[in-house]
């Protein structure tokens, strides 16, 4: 396998139960081998692609100071700007060389959920920063939505079995920002290997390339989706849940060639959160004999914050 294996959605959808099925192999088999797929005919149009970007472009491009306003650290970087170097991946001493905002979730009024969720920082000086941003969450939540449909299907469960969680979910939309390098990095790169926290994880097309993913054989392959494609992966929530059937894979963002350490990177990653009160525990479908329980019981709002005390958004109390 040189490449991420590529599905596309418009097959779940169809109304022909053979093609559907299809699609739910493909991209379950494809979970289980390697944790990532390119996924085509999605729900973000080009046009909301280019918008979020275009907004997302112009705010990395404030000042300084500007975009330090909107850092609020009692919100433990969960909404909002958090600076460059403050993220680290999970056992890393060197800080990721890049900076993000986190747009989060707005949930439903009938949602009855057990948490309050922090509400979403306005850029003022960006009219359309906000609004641009949350349209394109709607859609890679929807997204998000069939794609766990197909997997629940796959593990033997009931289709609609994770649309409680994830509907309202605590999930994350982060606009990252890579500058420009201007210095020998002494050992840090844009993004350190690491494994997603959530269920998964759906990535526009980055404005550069540099994402790569370790294989079972312990080569690393470069992530290079078609220009209409997301790149979706499986989170350490979904693999504790299913009990290693499905991988979470870990996974980098390389520095470019030295010739090209002037050229920034953008990306655009959903972090796909279930509710806080979800149980992780594993699921008596993927526990046998050949595979015992391999993790403690723990609800998803716990483990959320035991993991961003590990790569350094939130102080240990």
């Amino acid at each position: 396998m040189k490449n991420i294996p590529s599905v596309n959605l418009a097959d779940f959808l169809s109304e022909d139960p053979i093609i559907k099925n299809k699609f739910v192999e493909e991209i379950g088999k494809a979970y289980e081998e390697i944790g990532f797929v390119c996924l085509k005919n999605h729900f973000l149009s080009d046009v909301l692609v280019r918008d979020l970007y275009k907004e997302v472009t112009s705010f990395f491009e404030l000042p300084v100071a500007t975009k330090k306003s909107y850092e609020i650290s009692a919100l433990g970087g969960q909404r909002g700007y958090v600076s460059f170097g403050k993220e680290h991946a999970k056992g890393s001493v060197n800080a990721d060389l890049k900076e993000f905002w986190h747009f989060g979730q707005v949930p439903e009024e009938r949602a009855n959920l057990d948490e309050d969720y922090p509400k979403n920082v306005v850029v003022t000086e960006l009219p359309n920063f906000n609004e641009t941003g949350m349209t394109a969450y709607r859609m890679l939540e929807k997204t998000g939505l069939y794609v766990l449909r197909a997997l629940a299907l796959y593990i033997g469960l009931d289709e609609f079995y994770f649309d409680h969680w994830a509907a309202n979910g605590d999930s994350i939309l982060r606009p990252i920002h890579y500058p420009p390098i201007t210095r020998e990095p002494e050992g840090a790169v844009r993004a350190g290997a690491h494994g997603d926290i959530n269920l998964i994880t759906l990535l526009m097309g980055a404005s550069a390339g540099g994402l790569q993913v370790l294989r079972k054989d312990g080569e690393w392959i470069d992530a290079i989706p078609q220009e209409d494609e997301l790149v979706i992966n499986v989170g350490d929530m979904l693999e504790r849940h299913t009990n290693n059937k499905l991988r979470s894979t870990i996974h980098r963002v390389v520095n470019p060639p030295r010739e090209s350490w002037g050229t920034p990177r953008y990306s655009i990653p959903f972090f796909m959160h279930p509710r806080g009160d979800m149980k992780l525990n594993c699921l008596d479908a993927c526990v046998d004999e050949a595979h015992p329980k391999a993790y403690e019981d723990i609800t998803a709002g716990a483990f959320l914050n035991q993991r961003l005390i590990e790569i350094g958004l939130v102080k240990e109390d």
